[in-house]
């Protein structure tokens, strides 16, 4: 391959990464929070990956084959670090993707495109039938944010849910938005 077709093979896969990662395989890559020590730390619009010993609330989430997570709704407070104890009780992949609206329909789409593309980002536990893996989060910032199984066919079966991130209250001279 020529070095123009290399360059533009790079630029293309650079584009729709967008930050967002590549996608996935068959295998459950990085189940936990410390597993991913070597992605570093990047704000997202929904908040921030933090360190295991930072969780002041664990919540566990089981995955079906039904195609649901439960709990499908969950409530935090801004600024709260979540570890999240995800297990699957199906006999197929699931995974929990922690994102934006946007961002996971976007990834969504991604994914029936490339099924068989590989990722491993904080915001996300990828876990086989019968196993648990983990991630930490802080919800830094206030709204309304959704995890989702982006697997092909499984967000499009409904396997999503809600976080909602109540803003924390006010310092003295401040004022909420």
């Amino acid at each position: 391959m020529n070095q123009i077709a290399l360059a533009a093979v790079l630029s293309l896969l650079l584009a729709t990464s967008s930050g967002a990662a590549l996608a996935h395989g068959s295998d459950a890559h990085g189940g936990s929070s410390a597993a991913k020590s070597s992605v570093p730390a990047e704000q997202k619009p929904f908040g921030i990956a933090a360190e295991p010993r930072l969780a002041s609330r664990v919540v566990k989430i089981d995955m079906s084959d039904r195609m649901r997570f439960t709990p499908s709704e969950l409530t935090v407070r801004q600024g709260e670090t979540v570890r999240f104890v995800v297990h699957n009780s199906g006999k197929v992949m699931h995974e929990l993707v922690l994102g934006t609206s946007e961002e996971l329909k976007k990834h969504a789409e991604m994914m029936r495109k490339f099924p068989d593309m590989e990722h491993d980002e904080p915001h996300m536990v990828h876990v086989a039938p019968g196993k648990t893996g983990e991630l930490v989060w802080t919800f830094n910032r206030a709204g309304e944010f959704e995890f989702a199984c982006l697997i092909p066919g499984h967000f499009e079966s409904g396997m999503t849910g809600r976080v909602r991130v109540t803003p924390s209250a006010a310092l003295p001279g401040q004022t909420r938005r």
